[in-house]
């Protein structure tokens, strides 16, 4: 593994590592993700083993611009096109019916693929220069943490990766909205940056949106992140509301639990039990930091990370949805 600040001739290194069948790690504005090239099912195959991935659960395909979308999709619809305008480059994945082409150890093994066109320079320039599709996950072990760091890819992934590419930290930080055009009616498969009611302002209709992820069977996971449990850190982590937070902290204090609180708004006094981050108060500055903290205090091996529910919202939607999927409820 090589951990190597992008510029001009590492790059030309990922490429010609991608063409190999190599495994490359590369910043976008989400997440890191996890490369291989999405034309060559023996590279894919390399994702799924270095994540310890289901071979059930679908990838995205990065593209270089909306003009690739006919090199991986058929029966393409205008809302898809419509959205490419609009949010392309941007943290948004469009699923659509795929090409005959597409090897099925990329989608899973659905008729279906995921495409997206990321919005990082280094994302960007890495496709152009390959010519081809990139299937990228995030950069980590199935249902951990996601990489907003290239620090953080070597340490979840190590000797599995040929090549780091490190841009610097995400400025999303929580992965891309992903919306389903391979049906009749448009279907939002998991919140991101982009907004519910900013699809909708586009496509001027209603979505369906996502219902409660347990009662979704392994066998019809149709998109990345669809799994009740996932972006979670090895310490046991509780989501709890503002007005629960000091009695929920008192009882972990009084049974001699170590414990990490990640508060929003609550005033929590640090002593030698309890440790306290101090989440940012905006939507967007929340997402770009949550992964990086809830990874900090895994490394310090708390008893239980105590985290503090964010306000509701379309802007925290995404917010919501991760911390629900890597924390137990505190109700």
């Amino acid at each position: 593994m090589r951990l190597c600040t992008a510029n001009e001739s590492v790059i030309k290194q990922a490429v010609n590592l991608l063409h190999q069948g190599c495994l490359v790690a590369f910043p976008t504005e989400t997440v890191y993700g996890l490369g291989a090239d999405a034309s060559n099912p023996e590279a894919v195959a390399r994702i799924f083993a270095a994540k310890g991935r289901p071979a059930n659960h679908p990838l995205i395909v990065h593209i270089a611009d909306s003009a690739c979308l006919s090199d991986w999709a058929e029966n393409i619809p205008d809302n898809a096109f419509k959205l490419a305008e609009h949010f392309w480059p941007g943290p948004l994945a469009i699923i659509l019916n795929k090409k005959d082409c597409v090897p099925m150890s990329v989608t899973g093994g659905q008729n279906t693929v995921g495409l997206r066109v990321p919005n990082h320079p280094v994302a960007l320039q890495l496709l152009r220069e390959f010519g081809g599709g990139i299937a990228a996950p995030s950069a980590n072990r199935f249902c951990r943490i996601s990489p907003t760091q290239a620090a953080h890819v070597a340490e979840e992934l190590g000797d599995a990766v040929d090549l780091i590419l490190d841009g610097g930290a995400c400025e999303v930080g929580v992965e891309s909205t992903i919306i389903d055009l391979s049906g009749n009616t448009p279907r939002l498969l998991r919140y991101g940056y982009i907004t519910v009611e900013q699809i909708q302002a586009v496509l001027q209709t209603e979505l369906i949106v996502p219902g409660n992820a347990k009662q979704i069977p392994s066998d019809e996971i149709r998109a990345p992140g669809m799994m009740a449990v996932h972006y979670a850190p090895l310490t046991t982590a509780l989501l709890c509301p503002s007005d629960h937070l000091q009695n929920l902290i008192n009882t972990l204090t009084s049974e001699n639990k170590k414990i990490a609180v990640m508060s929003y708004q609550t005033s929590i006094t640090e002593t030698s039990q309890i440790y306290v981050i101090k989440m940012p108060a905006t939507a967007e500055t929340y997402a770009q930091y949550l992964y990086a903290a809830l990874r900090e205090l895994d490394h310090q091996q708390h008893d239980v990370i105590v985290v503090e529910q964010p306000p509701t919202g379309a802007q925290w939607s995404a917010i919501n949805d991760r911390l629900e999927k890597a924390t137990l409820s505190a109700r």
